[in-house]
């Protein structure tokens, strides 16, 4: 009797969507990575370090003497604690300006889920605890820096010269297939 409800044209035809259904679904999903992780352990730029061209005195053939100028050093704009939202996360966020100009936002000792889809966002909003602040994130002013390196370690992710990043005043671990933050951190002044 079993062999012969394999046989029909309707079970076979079931059979194949709920087949359809469940591979549609570990794509979108894609809960293997809850068990597994990325580490990235990436050089951090260090604060308040001169660069080998700031150590050297400038001099040009109208002026013999050493430049009057502070040296250029990285500094420190910015930083945060993250905070949990959608999945625990812990770790710090820092915006620094290199010696060079450049800004780079740093990630130190993140520990957050592997998830799909994930984005590094600066934020024009506030991070907000718990629930409330899951899905705020893409209300206002954001800008992509990159696809999430890692889910854990240290990261550095490079800011466009077009951003200005006194614009903007958090960082999210962003899921953009679900819209969601994993965590976030206020970056506040230095």
């Amino acid at each position: 009797m079993r062999a012969s409800i394999f046989r029909s044209p309707v079970a076979l035809a079931g059979l194949a969507a709920v087949v359809v259904v469940a591979v549609l679904a570990a794509y979108w999903f894609q809960p293997w990575k809850l068990f597994t992780d990325t580490y990235v352990d990436e050089a951090l730029p260090p604060a308040g370090v001169m660069t080998p061209a700031a150590t050297t005195p400038m001099s040009t053939p109208q002026s013999p003497t050493a430049s009057a100028t502070a040296p250029a050093v990285n500094e420190i704009l910015a930083a945060g604690e993250f905070v949990t939202h959608e999945h625990e996360t812990t770790g710090s966020a820092e915006i620094v300006r290199l010696a060079n100009g450049r800004h780079q936002l740093v990630v130190k000792d993140l520990k957050t889920s592997n998830g799909p889809d994930l984005r590094v966002w600066l934020t024009d909003q506030p991070v907000t605890r718990g629930t409330a602040g899951w899905r705020v994130f893409d209300d206002g002013e954001w800008v992509e820096l990159a696809k999430l390196k890692g889910n854990k370690g240290n990261q550095v992710y490079e800011l466009p010269a077009s951003v200005d990043p006194r614009d903007f005043r958090s960082v999210s671990i962003w899921c953009k297939r679900f819209a969601v933050s994993f965590g976030a951190a206020d970056l506040t002044s230095t």
